[in-house]
């Protein structure tokens, strides 16, 4: 039977494991027969090994650079919304560390993000955001609520697409700054909003503004992932936003202004220099400092960075920090700053970073429903056989 191979012979040609071979003939790439002398064994189609050997060497390098591109790899998928080139941040080919210097609101850049154009859209009708403990749970509660209710994206109108997150927009910002006031719903851009729930005087509002130009989008980030697999399905704006809300949480992403503040807190209870030796010392990172992307620095941290005054305290472990490891502030370095320079709420690195890329989500939302295409990404299934499959069962 020259047509037909053992199992030995099978695993040298592809280079695999028994429990590989067996995933082969359950998914049908590989037929099997019982062996005519041994039924306990089972023979292989030669011709399916060969094809499988071929297809296998031309696609191993694709195969990898799949894999690796989920960690900070290639790019997985194509957009016309945000790159990262040459150092810097582009929001659909302008620079944004540009965009925040010139006075753009967040409302500006989410419209620019959108693709938009003329005037801002609004919703003429604004519920109360929903009662919570605080900021972030008022954002989850608020996305949930309108996911609940809100109809499938797919099929919708781009016009009506595009209202509808301007309008989300606006629900994130209110559940951002809280309870209307008694004089009716807080009115104008976000950065003033926020402004007058945290008492900022106009610098105040300013440098908020700016944070929020500059957190409006990321290229394809973790959250900004998650928005748009929600998306692909043809969820709803609300549920693309939430699915994105969720991945933020994280300790790795928008959580990660809580581990720069305990470098800080390292920084205050020693001194700036014993923090950071402390830290080399013990192999530990150095949060808020270095990113993948900008190996010359973040451009995001240094136009915040640079349009305020930081503490000593701040700007010793600042160059501390780069005189020991060569590694620049990164964003969520600046965040923590900024908050601690206009004493603001514990929370609020994280929900100026949800409010500010809850623009982006929804542009790459809308983005992703337009191809009209499901994200599925398939598994590298390297577990083991399943225990009730027998390879001669399929023959």
């Amino acid at each position: 039977m020259t047509d037909w191979l053992e199992a030995d012979q099978v695993l040298e040609r592809l280079g695999i494991r028994p429990q590989t071979l067996y995933a082969y003939v359950s998914r049908g790439r590989i037929e099997a027969a019982a062996h005519p002398r041994d039924p306990r064994r089972s023979l292989y189609r030669a011709s399916d090994v060969a094809a499988l050997a071929q297809k296998k060497a031309r696609g191993r390098r694709a195969a990898d650079v799949a894999a690796e591109a989920i960690a900070w790899g290639e790019p997985v998928l194509a957009s016309a919304i945000t790159t990262v080139a040459g150092g810097r941040l582009w929001y659909r080919g302008r620079d944004a560390v540009n965009l925040a210097e010139q006075g753009l609101s967040l409302e500006n850049v989410a419209r620019l993000l959108r693709g938009g154009h003329g005037a801002a859209l609004k919703s003429s009708h604004r519920p109360e955001p929903p009662p919570a403990d605080g900021a972030r749970g008022r954002l989850f509660l608020a996305l949930a609520a309108r996911a609940g209710h809100e109809p499938p994206a797919r099929g919708r109108a781009p016009l009506a697409l595009a209202m509808e997150a301007a309008d989300l927009l606006e629900a994130v910002v209110d559940a951002a700054t809280g309870p209307f006031p008694e004089s009716g719903a807080g009115e104008g851009p976000a950065h003033a909003r926020f402004a007058a729930a945290w008492g900022l005087d106009a610098e105040g509002a300013d440098l908020v503004r700016r944070a929020l130009v500059l957190l409006a989008d990321h290229e394809l980030n973790a959250s900004t992932f998650a928005a748009r697999v929600a998306a692909s399905t043809g969820a709803s704006l609300s549920a693309a936003c939430l699915a994105g809300l969720a991945a933020l949480s994280g300790p790795l992403h928008g959580g990660m202004a809580a581990r720069v503040e305990a470098f800080v807190e390292e920084a205050e209870r020693r001194d700036p220099k014993h923090a950071v030796s402390a830290r080399l010392a013990r192999g530990a990172a150095m949060p808020g400092f270095g990113h993948p992307l900008y190996p010359d620095g973040d451009p995001r941290a240094a136009a915040l960075l640079g349009a305020f005054e930081i503490s000593p305290l701040l700007a010793d472990l600042r160059a501390a920090t780069e005189a020991a490891t060569g590694q620049a502030p990164n964003i969520d370095f600046a965040l923590v700053t900024l908050a601690r320079t206009l004493k603001l709420p514990p929370d609020a690195p994280f929900i100026l970073f949800a409010t500010a890329r809850s623009a982006g989500w929804a542009a790459h939302a809308i983005e992703q429903l337009q191809t009209g295409r499901l994200i599925r990404p398939r598994a590298r299934y390297v577990g083991a056989a399943p225990d009730s499959y027998s390879p001669s069962s399929s023959s």
